[in-house]
């Protein structure tokens, strides 16, 4: 009888060891999950940051596409009316 007391006494600490381990585990995973989510919440924030700023940056880019493209037309505008003031000259010149 002391001997099947002994294996199982024996054996239930074996248990308790191996519970303590796998607790511990537990314990370790949890932490790490948890680091990971704050990286992860990190990572979206920082996601949504560069978003917007890619997003002023493409209005900003289509802004100056528009100045750009008014300022053109207008330097175009004012080549031909120099142009015909020359044709002009030149035609009364002749």
């Amino acid at each position: 009888m002391a001997e099947v007391e002994e294996v199982l006494r024996r054996r239930n600490e074996e248990l308790e060891r191996e519970l303590k381990r796998s607790l511990e585990r537990e314990e370790k995973i949890k932490m790490e999950l948890q680091k990971t989510w704050e990286r992860l919440r990190v990572a979206e924030d920082a996601e949504e940051r560069l978003c917007s700023q890619l997003g002023e940056l493409e209005a900003e880019g289509v802004d100056q596409a528009r100045a750009y493209r008014e300022r053109l037309v207008t330097l175009m505008e004012q080549l031909s009316v120099a142009q015909k003031i020359i044709e002009s000259v030149s035609v009364k010149t002749s």
